[in-house]
């Protein structure tokens, strides 16, 4: 499947408070991201409380140990929300 992508405002301002070596790797792993956002590499899974919280479907990726991407589809749009650590999944 073809997925057009996009990303929040609330993603881009945690993306940028996250420091260059970071920021290189999650720029990384987001080329496989790209291409496959449930590739085995990405060990995606989804976030039941978000999902309850949102009333849709949320998952994360992980970019590195403590280091996620919490997303959700929308028909072939993959929506990036947020990059943080475990307590992006609070709400």
């Amino acid at each position: 499947m073809t997925y057009r992508f996009r990303a929040s405002r609330v993603f881009w301002r945690s993306f940028a408070k996250l420091p260059e070596r970071q920021q290189l790797l999650a720029r990384e792993k987001f080329r496989i991201f790209k291409s496959d956002p449930f590739d085995p590499r990405l060990r995606a899974h989804k976030i039941h409380s978000l999902s309850a919280y949102y009333k849709r479907t949320i998952y994360a990726v992980e970019i590195e140990g403590d280091l996620r991407a919490a997303f959700y589809l929308e028909g072939d749009t993959v929506l990036t929300v947020d990059i943080g650590t475990h307590a992006i999944y609070r709400v």
